[in-house]
Formats: C-alpha cells, structure tokens, sequence
C-alpha cells in the first residue's frame, strides 16, 4: 500500500458518513486540523458531502498550512486575542485542539491548550453543535477482566494531562448546561493507521529488538478511519447535557500477544521486559458501536496491514503513543 492508497482509505466515507451529510444543515468547521487525525477527517467530510450532494463547506484552522482539496483552510493561532471572533460562525464545530505529549515538563501550555481553549471556545460557539475529543485517560485504570470502563464509570484521571483533558471536558459541559449547546465528548484510545498507534509502536520495537514493556498489559485500538467517521456522525446525537461516547474498538488485546505476533510476521523474537499488571486503560465503547455500527477494518487486518507496512519500512509519524505509561507522566 502507498501513502496515497492509505490516505485514500482512511478518508474514503462510508454510506452512513454520505446518508449523514445529505442530511446536515450547515457548514463544518474543524478547529486545530492539522495533526494526526484532522487531515483525514476533513478529506472524509468533504467526500461524504460531495457524493451526498450537498453544498455546505468544509473549513479547517490550525497553526500551520494545510491544502485539501475542497476545503477552505484558515491558518491561525486560535489561543491569541482575537483569533476566534475572526472565525467564521458555523453550525458544526469539531474541535481536535489537544495537548498530551511533554505535558510533564510544559505544564501550563498543556492547561492553556486543554482547558482556556475549549472555555473560549465553547464561549464563541455556544450557538453551534460541539463534537470534541477527549480521551479514555480521564477514567482510572481497571481490572483487565472488567471489560473496560464505561460511560457511566466515574471519572479518576491519573496524571495532570488526563486531569486537563478532564477540563476540557468540563469547559464543555458548562457551554451545554450554561448556554444549552449541543455537545458530544469522545473518549478515544487508541486510534491507529499505518504510521503511528499502538500497533505501529509495537511492530516498531519488535522488528528493530527493542523490548516491548508489558506493564500496560493489554489495551483498546480502533481504526482511524472508523474514529473519524463517529466523530462526524456525532454531531447528530450531540445534547444538553453532553453526549459522552467511549470511542474504540470492542476487543481487549495483550500486549504479549501483540508482540508475538508481530514477531511471527517480521520473522523476529520479540524481547519482552515488565510485569503485566492486572489493571489497565480500558475502555468499553459497547454504546458507540450500538449507535454508529462497528469498526470497519478489525483487528486481525489492522495487525497484517502494519506488519505489512513496517516490515516494509514505511513512513512513520514519529510520534509514539507512550501507551505503556501507568503513572499519567507524558
């Protein structure tokens, strides 16, 4: 597969994606667009709506350039004095604006990005339905035979960036209750492509003979195309108060057996290291396949296709998910 081949298919919509956008009054804006899953997010929004026919825009806001085509982008530091008032008004706001990584040593840039930033912005668009991400860090770590937290689990973060991510949450939960906005918060771990995600991380470590630890013992992946489309589809079960959604896939994987896998395929022993424990960041997004179907692409594809890709070489993002850390220090 070449990147192009992958670019197409994480943004290629399903027929819920097209039946949705027909059905969608208004523009979509997607705010901080640029990273790991804007780009292909946008390029799936803006084929449903073209197959669906319909004429609404599709306009992405980051930092830096992005070009897509058919989407309007509009470059901006969105966290500066006057940035949102700029912004065009829109019935559809997608927000990806997160900080995780060097949370540990940049504490107040974590804050700034998880949580002023969603304050104003539930501020400036308490008019607009609201899709935000958040993640499954905000729950405690469970018992692996649990089956994964739930909605209903009570939130316990562990760490400041699963604490911030919880105030970001929280920043648009008062937009819903405050202004009576329309809001679904996504608790997403982990999405994975052929770049980057768990898989990616453990296929990576294996083929060059780096340990695999196994402290985190067994996790959730989702296919980022399938994470993509829940997160368009949700602006149509967006409510006051927030619509929460556990977004994943409905398998608990082990580590080990990840990695021995991945062994067999790469035609390496994997060195292992840690002590599985027997708790984990689980998630149970049994609600989020009821009500947006399952994931697309399983797992026994997803590991064939990185084995695939990294036994191969293939471009990676660089950017390891660190889903081994227990203590929340990212």
């Amino acid at each position: 597969m070449t990147i192009d081949e992958l670019e197409d298919r994480l943004s290629a919509p399903l027929e819920q994606d097209i039946d949705f956008a027909r059905r969608l009054d208004g523009d979509v804006l997607i705010l901080g667009a640029a990273g790991k899953m804007g780009p292909s997010l946008a390029r799936r929004i803006r084929r449903a709506m073209d197959a669906a026919g319909s004429p609404h825009a599709v306009i992405t806001v980051s930092r830096g350039a992005l070009e897509i085509p058919g989407v309007r982008h509009m470059q901006s530091n969105i966290l500066a004095d006057g940035a949102l008032e700029s912004l065009p008004d829109a019935p559809n706001v997608l927000f990806l604006a997160a900080r995780k990584f060097g949370s540990t040593g940049a504490p107040e840039q974590t804050w700034s990005t998880n949580v002023l930033l969603p304050a104003l912005v539930a501020r400036r668009y308490r008019k607009s339905r609201i899709v935000s991400f958040s993640t499954g860090n905000v729950y405690p770590l469970v018992p692996v035979e649990s089956g994964g937290a739930t909605e209903e689990t009570p939130v316990d973060p562990v760490g400041e960036y699963a604490w911030s991510a919880l105030g970001r949450e929280r920043m648009f939960t008062y937009a819903a209750m405050e202004f009576g906005t329309p809001v679904s918060l996504l608790r997403l771990n982990y999405a994975v492509e052929l770049r980057y995600g768990v898989l990616v991380d453990i296929a990576v470590k294996v083929r060059d003979g780096v340990a695999v630890d196994l402290s985190m013992g067994y996790v959730n992946i989702v296919w980022q195309g399938y994470a993509n489309s829940v997160c368009f589809r949700s602006l149509g079960v967006a409510s006051t108060p927030p619509r929460v959604v556990n977004l994943t896939g409905p398998e608990t994987l082990r580590v080990r057996d990840l990695a021995v896998e991945f062994g067999k395929r790469l035609g390496k022993e994997p060195v292992l290291t840690g002590q599985e424990q027997p708790t984990a960041l689980l998630n149970n997004a049994a609600d989020c396949h009821k009500t947006f179907g399952m994931p697309d692409v399983g797992v026994e594809e997803l590991i064939g296709l990185v084995a695939e890709w990294v036994g191969a070489d293939g471009e990676l993002l660089g950017k390891p998910t660190k889903f081994q850390v227990r203590d929340g220090k990212f």
